[in-house]
């Protein structure tokens, strides 16, 4: 696996303060409709807060997102993305080109709604495989694909999502992680089989769900 780097403060944004606009596509499709008519375009108002919080301006920051996003976005623990991903529907994102970081988000998604973003996405610097498990599997609950980037790799979240959850069958009950080879079995049992979720990484880099297979009774 890929070493992963880990901002020690804000002074390391200012290196990354210019980023290329060229498109990328997105990991997924996002939903949401796009812009209102006269309302700034998407990625204007994305560019807006990702600018501000390389400056580590919290104040123009809340010009550009609700106070939730501004408090998740500087919350991020990896090095700036440094180009700009392009935007599917309201969704915006900022990715990296350089750094492995976990999960398939690869970055940052904001969630535009008019003149702010009202939600930001980030790649998950999580230490404990049951955790990173835990926060899949609720994503997967919410039908929340971007969530689920946080911390599952494109594959994984795929594998997932094959499936709508339906909240009137089966439960999953957590049978804990257990090592194997290459890093963590996360398992869910269910009426009929279980759910194993394979994790890797480690305490210094984070942990993600890189595949997931199912067991049949």
């Amino acid at each position: 696996m890929s070493k992963r780097l880990i901002l020690l403060g804000g002074a390391a944004l200012a290196a990354v303060a210019s980023l290329t606009l060229a498109s990328v596509n997105p990991a997924s499709a996002a939903s949401g409709a796009p812009a209102a008519a006269g309302a700034p375009a998407p990625g204007k108002v994305a560019n807006k807060l990702l600018r501000a919080w390389l400056a580590a301006d919290r104040t123009a920051a809340a010009k550009a997102a609700t106070p939730a996003a501004v408090n998740t976005i500087f919350t991020y623990a990896y090095r700036a993305p440094d180009r700009f991903g392009g935007c599917s529907g309201n969704v915006c994102r900022f990715v990296h080109t350089s750094v492995r970081v976990p999960g398939g988000l690869d970055g940052i998604a904001m969630v535009v709604t008019g003149s702010k973003v009202t939600k930001v996405y980030l790649s998950r610097h999580v230490v404990t495989p049951s955790k990173v498990a835990a926060h899949l599997l609720a994503a997967w609950k919410r039908g929340d694909r971007y969530s689920g980037l946080e911390v599952g790799s494109v594959g994984a979240v795929k594998t997932l999502f094959k499936v709508k959850y339906d909240p009137h069958g089966v439960t999953h009950y957590f049978q804990g992680c257990s090592k194997e080879p290459k890093g963590y079995s996360c398992a869910y049992s269910y009426d009929g089989g279980a759910m194993v979720m394979h994790v890797r990484g480690s305490k210094t880099t984070g942990y993600e769900v890189g595949s997931i297979t199912y067991i049949a009774d």
